[in-house]
C-alpha cells in the first residue's frame, strides 16, 4: 500500500498545508507541460523553416516558464518541510505525553536505546515521509490526469497508452510492496537491538573494562551490526526490484507511445507537429512517478518507524487516570496508610508483598528494614503510584491513591530513590528539580539542611558546575546529598528516603510549619 492512512492522522492541522503542497506540486507540472509544448512548438517552426527572428518570442516565451518552475518548486519544496517540521514538533510532543502517562513501570520492561530509536529517529525519518513522499504521491496521481486531458486534444489514442502506462508505474510497486515492508521492520528492529546493545555499552563502559569483558561486548556489538547489514542489503534489494519496475514502465510507456504516434503520423491520422507536442509533453507524465520512484525507499522506512511509533502510542498505561478525581483545597496531610496491600510485578514469580498493612501519622519517622528484595522500594513505588496494588489500599491524607490525580500525589510527596539521578546540567538546575523558582537561600538552605553545601562551594564553579551525565563527575555519596537536597527543597509534606545511606541523614531543618512525616 503507497498510502497509510494511519500515518494521515499525524497531518490533523497542516492539511491544507499539504493540499497547498500538492498544488504547487501539480502547477508545477503544468507549468512544465506548457514549457514541453512550447519547445515542441518551436520543434516544429524549426522543421518548416521559421527564420531566427520568428523564433525569438517562442524563446523568450521557454525561458519565461522555465524561471516561472523553478519559483514555483523552490517555494513548494519549502512549504513541505515546513509543514513536515510541524507534524514532528506535534508528534514529539504526543509521544512526550504518552511516555509520562505510561510512567516508569512502562519503560521499566523496555530496551532504553530501542525507545530512543523510535522516539527520536523515527520521528525523524518521518519529516521525508510528510515532507516530501506523501506530497509526491499525491501529485504522481493527480498530474498523468491533468496530462491525458491536455493531450487528449491532441491524439486521444496516444494520450490514454500514455495514461495507461503512466499508472502502471504508480501502481507497480505494489506486486513488491510486502516483501519490502517485511524487509523494511527486519531492517528496523536490527537496528533497534543494535542501538541498544551500543547505549548499554557505553552507559556501562566503566563495567566493561572493570571485569574484562569489552571485547566480548564488542563481538556481540559486532554481530547486531552485521545484522544491520544484511537486513539493510535486503531493503535495497527489494527497493532496487522496486526502482526496476517503475524504470522499465517509463522505458516502454516512452517507447510504446513514440510507436504508435510514428505508425498514426504515418497513416495520416496525427500531423508530425501534435506528434512532436505529445512526445515533449509526455516527458512531463512520467516525471512525477521518477521523482516517486527515488523517494519509495524512504517512505517505506518511515511506514516501518512509524509502527515502533504506534506501538508506543498504542501501550496501555498499567495505572489509569481517576475518572473523577478529588479535587483537593490544599495539601494532604501527612499520612500514609497501607491497608491488606498485596502486590506482585508483572511477569514475577512471587509476590513482592501480601497482607502488607500500616500506618504513618503526621510528625513520625517511620523505618523499613529488611534484606535485599524484601520490598523495601515496592512500598515507594506503590507510593507514588507507579503501580497499583492487586488488592488492598494504599491511602494518602485519607485518600485512595486511585482517587488522586498523579501531580497531587507527585506535589505531596518527596523521594530520595535508591537509584539517583542526576540530570546533566549544572548544581543548581538538578536542585531546581525540587523547586524551580527558588531563590539562591532557599538553595543554599537546601544544601546545608543534606550536608551538601561544603562540598558543592569546593566545586570549580559552586553551584554553576556542570556534573555531567547521571552527575559522573561526583562520588556516589555527594550524588545522594544533591538529591536529598533536592527532596528538601521540595518542602512535601511526605519525605521517603529509599536508600541505606540516605536513611542516615537526619533533617536539620523543618522548611516548613506542618508536620511532615519521613519513612
Amino acid at each position: 500500500m503507497l498510502f497509510d492512512p494511519r500515518l494521515w492522522q499525524f497531518t490533523l492541522g497542516v492539511r491544507a498545508r499539504i493540499a497547498a503542497t500538492v498544488a504547487m506540486g501539480v502547477a508545477s507540472s503544468l507549468v512544465g507541460i506548457g514549457r514541453l509544448a512550447l519547445l515542441g512548438w518551436l520543434l516544429a517552426r524549426v522543421f518548416t523553416g521559421d527564420t531566427f527572428a520568428d523564433l525569438v518570442v517562442p524563446l523568450v516565451a521557454v525561458a519565461a516558464v522555465m524561471v516561472l518552475r523553478g519559483w514555483i518548486e523552490h517555494a513548494r519544496a519549502m512549504v513541505a518541510h515546513r509543514t513536515a517540521v510541524r507534524v514532528q514538533l506535534a508528534l514529539r510532543k504526543r509521544l512526550y505525553a504518552k511516555a509520562v502517562a505510561l510512567g516508569p513501570a512502562h519503560f521499566g520492561l523496555e530496551r532504553t536505546g530501542a525507545v530512543m530509536i523510535s522516539m527520536i529517529d523515527g520521528v525523524e525519518q518521518l519529516e521525508t515521509y510528510f515532507g516530501q513522499y506523501l506530497p509526491q504521491l499525491l501529485v504522481a496521481v493527480i498530474t498523468p490526469l491533468a496530462v491525458f486531458a491536455a493531450l487528449a486534444a491532441y491524439d486521444l489514442p496516444v494520450a490514454a497508452l500514455m495514461f495507461g502506462f503512466a499508472m502502471f508505474t504508480l501502481f507497480a510497486p505494489l506486486l513488491l510492496q510486502r516483501h519490502e515492508a517485511k524487509s523494511s521492520m527486519r531492517r528496523s528492529r536490527a537496528y533497534r537491538a543494535f542501538a541498544a546493545e551500543f547505549l548499554d555499552a557505553i552507559q556501562g563502559l566503566a563495567t566493561l573494562k572493570a571485569f574484562g569483558q569489552s571485547a566480548a561486548r564488542g563481538r556481540l556489538l559486532a554481530e547486531r551490526a552485521r545484522e544491520v547489514f544484511r537486513s539493510t542489503m535486503w531493503v535495497l534489494a527489494t527497493n532496487a526490484g522496486t526502482r526496476g519496475l517503475t524504470d522499465a514502465g517509463i522505458a516502454v510507456g516512452t517507447a510504446a507511445v513514440l510507436g504508435l504516434g510514428a505508425w498514426r503520423v504515418s497513416g495520416g491520422q496525427m500531423s508530425l507537429d501534435a506528434l512532436l507536442v505529445v512526445l515533449m509533453m509526455g516527458i512531463e507524465v512520467f516525471r512525477p512517478q521518477r521523482d516517486l520512484r527515488a523517494l519509495l525507499h524512504n517512505g517505506m522506512m518511515s511506514r516501518a518507524a512509524a509502527d515502533d511509533i504506534f506501538a508506543l502510542l498504542d501501550a496501555r498505561p498499567r495505572v489509569e487516570a481517576p475518572a473523577a478525581p478529588v479535587g483537593l483545597d490544599g495539601p494532604l496531610a501527612p499520612v500514609v496508610e497501607f491497608e491488606d496491600v498485596s502486590f506482585a510485578y508483572p511477569g514475577g514469580r512471587r509476590a513482592a508483598h501480601r497482607g502488607l498493612g500500616f500506618r504513618v501519622e503526621a510528625g513520625e519517622r517511620v523505618g523499613f528494614v529488611g534484606e535485599s528484595g524484601a520490598g523495601k522500594s515496592t512500598i515507594v513505588r506503590l507510593l507514588l503510584r507507579f503501580f497499583d496494588p492487586d488488592a488492598g489500599i494504599v491511602r494518602v491524607g485519607g485518600h485512595d491513591l486511585r482517587s488522586l490525580r498523579a501531580d497531587d500525589v507527585y506535589a505531596n510527596v518527596a523521594v530520595v530513590n535508591q537509584d539517583t539521578y542526576l540530570f546533566h546540567g549544572t548544581v543548581e538546575d538538578n536542585l531546581r528539580f525540587g523547586k524551580a523558582d527558588a531563590t539562591a537561600e532557599e538553595l543554599e538552605s537546601a544544601a546545608r539542611a543534606a550536608n551538601a553545601h561544603e562540598f558543592i562551594t569546593r566545586l570549580p564553579d559552586g553551584y554553576a558546575t556542570v556534573i555531567g551525565e547521571r552527575g559522573i563527575r561526583l562520588s556516589g555519596g555527594q550524588r545522594q546529598r544533591i538529591a536529598i537536597a533536592r527532596a528538601v527543597l521540595r518542602d512535601a509534606p511526605i519525605l521517603v528516603l529509599d536508600e541505606g545511606r540516605s536513611r542516615r541523614w537526619t533533617p536539620r531543618t523543618r522548611r516548613s510549619s506542618s508536620p511532615r512525616s519521613t519513612a
